[in-house]
């Protein structure tokens, strides 16, 4: 009986142990506020512009144009990317592509997606979409891993008539992640996310370089980026890896009581006297 009431006591714990597990593996919900969507995109890395994850960005242009804008992702993220390119009625064959960058302005590959396609004579529009890998918290410095900062999303048409130069388009475009948990936690974290201005803004916060000068002291820290996560960065230090730690010292746990209800016997019988 008693070893009933371990075992369900311990399930109950465990229940309650793993839903911040679930919670954390579901897909990060649109940002709250009535903030109006952006209407307009960047022409470079330099003028991207800003959009805050789950927030549907439009703008207008013409074909042969580069379209940026920015969003951040932080570690135990993996970022989604939807485009949609509405075509003007009539132009001939066009091949769109959507990029990605990371905060080292290096180019992210996909791990499945329309990342490119091509849309016939006539037709009104051409949906893109790429999915990249989970954003981790450390990488060594010579890999290519996505790290948590801005991230950069470059539309443009890469193969076109030069008769469709020039003619107006719309795009819509989104980027949304997922929250992966501790399958990509790794032992490290970066002092700081990969944020245009970050520099900048930390040797402000640290003193600046010792300059004295009479304009020093009413200098503005030349911040090009100002946005970051709900939560703020490096707020991925849960991760349900936590959980199962947990479950494992539980279990060990329950095994050892359960080796030693079937080992121990019934203790002495009541044949042989105490002093046997």
């Amino acid at each position: 009986m008693r070893l009933t009431r371990v075992f369900s006591g311990a399930l109950l714990a465990l229940g309650l142990a793993a839903a911040p597990a679930v919670a954390d593996s579901s897909p990060s919900a649109s940002p709250s506020g009535d903030s109006k969507a952006p209407s307009q995109a960047g022409t470079s890395f330099r003028t991207a512009t800003e959009i805050e994850q789950g927030q549907q960005a439009t703008a207008s242009g013409s074909t042969g144009d580069y379209l940026y804008w920015s969003f951040p992702a932080d570690a135990g993220q993996r970022p989604t990317v939807h485009a949609t390119v509405k075509l003007p009625d009539k132009h001939t064959t066009q091949t769109w592509q959507i990029d990605v960058y990371d905060g080292l302005r290096r180019r992210q590959s996909c791990q499945y997606g329309a990342q490119t396609r091509t849309a016939e004579a006539g037709t009104p529009s051409v949906e893109l979409a790429c999915v990249l890998r989970t954003v981790r918290a450390w990488s060594e410095p010579w890999a290519n891993d996505p790290l948590p900062g801005t991230y950069y999303i470059r539309l443009t048409v890469v193969g076109m008539q030069s008769s469709d130069l020039g003619l107006p388009v719309s795009a819509e475009v989104k980027a949304d992640s997922k929250h992966i948990g501790g399958a990509a936690a790794v032992d490290g974290s970066l002092a700081k996310p990969l944020v245009p201005g970050i520099a900048v803004k930390s040797q402000q916060d640290g003193g600046g370089s010792g300059d004295s000068g009479g304009g020093s002291a009413t200098r503005k820290p030349a911040v090009l980026s100002s946005i970051e996560p709900d939560d703020g960065w490096s707020s991925g230090w849960w991760s349900d890896r936590w959980v199962w730690t947990g479950i494992g010292a539980v279990l060990a746990a329950l095994a050892g009581i359960g080796g030693y209800a079937l080992t121990r016997g019934s203790g002495r019988p009541s044949r042989v006297p105490p002093g046997a």
